[in-house]
């Protein structure tokens, strides 16, 4: 998938892309019955991430999202068409989006806050995507009562079963490529714990984590966490363990007020 993603980033550059297009398009899983734990977190980052660019975009909520690709393949969300052209996941998509159009919200940082800012990306997708993906996938009562009736409701029998076995599949490869498919539940909400530590230390009693404007790591952990503290799960020990740290709950509820004041109404499409 990232060679993909990287031919068609190659193209976009030399294809003269300067004013955003009207009509570009992010599609997600439906919210209200079908998206997941971490797609939702991924897929409200890459919002975040466009409100706070000022790019409009449409939301369209299919239950084919995750297949939107180049051939069809299953691709991580959300799914950004512009024109011709289909991008996937939020680092691909702020990197096309800095490339292509000259836009970002880390312009005005130093070179060592860039660096620190690189670093704190990655480290924190990986942190709270392996543990929502445990905690979805690997917790049996979490499975078996939300997991799998949300990722197969759009589909009929046997198709959903069939469907619930692949993304297991997929989700455990991932896993066990992150050397977290055999280890503890304490194990994974302490090393949450402690990304979420880390980065109450960066906030401090500051809105944004770098600076007076908010950058990529502000959409990015903004989409986890809410995703986190509003997705009900009879595992609640990610949203226990991150409730802890009042300025992070204080820096939610201020992106949320700022970007999502008024109700999105997304077009829903199956």
């Amino acid at each position: 998938m990232a060679s993909t993603i990287d031919n068609f980033l190659k193209k976009t550059a030399t294809a003269g892309m300067e004013e955003w297009p009207r009509d570009a398009v992010l599609y997600q899983p439906y919210e209200e019955e079908q998206i997941l734990l971490a797609e939702n977190a991924s897929c409200l980052a890459v919002r975040t991430y466009l409100k706070m660019l000022n790019l409009p975009v449409a939301l369209e909520q299919r239950a084919n999202a995750e297949f939107i690709s180049p051939g069809g393949k299953r691709t991580k969300l959300p799914v950004l068409r512009v024109e011709n052209f289909i991008y996937a996941e939020f680092d691909h998509i702020t990197s096309f989006i800095e490339q292509n159009f000259n836009k970002s919200l880390n312009a005005s940082l130093l070179p060592e806050d860039k660096d620190l800012l690189r670093s704190s990306l990655c480290l924190a997708e990986h942190i709270f995507t392996n543990a929502e993906q445990y905690i979805s996938w690997m917790d049996q009562e979490v499975r078996n009562t939300v997991t799998l009736k949300r990722n197969g409701c759009v589909y009929p029998f046997p198709l959903n079963h069939i469907q619930n076995w692949r993304k297991e599949a997929a989700v455990k490869r991932q896993l066990r490529m992150a050397d977290y498919l055999n280890v503890s539940l304490e194990k994974v909400i302490a090393d949450v714990e402690h990304l979420c530590q880390d980065l109450s230390d960066r906030l401090g009693t500051n809105r944004y984590f770098f600076g007076n404007g908010p950058t990529e790591l502000d959409a990015l952990v903004f989409g986890h966490l809410y995703s986190i503290f509003t997705m009900k799960l009879p595992n609640n020990l990610l949203a226990l363990t991150i409730n802890k740290y009042s300025n992070l709950n204080t820096f939610c509820r201020h992106i949320d007020e700022k970007y999502y004041s008024v109700k999105e109404n997304p077009k829903a499409t199956r």
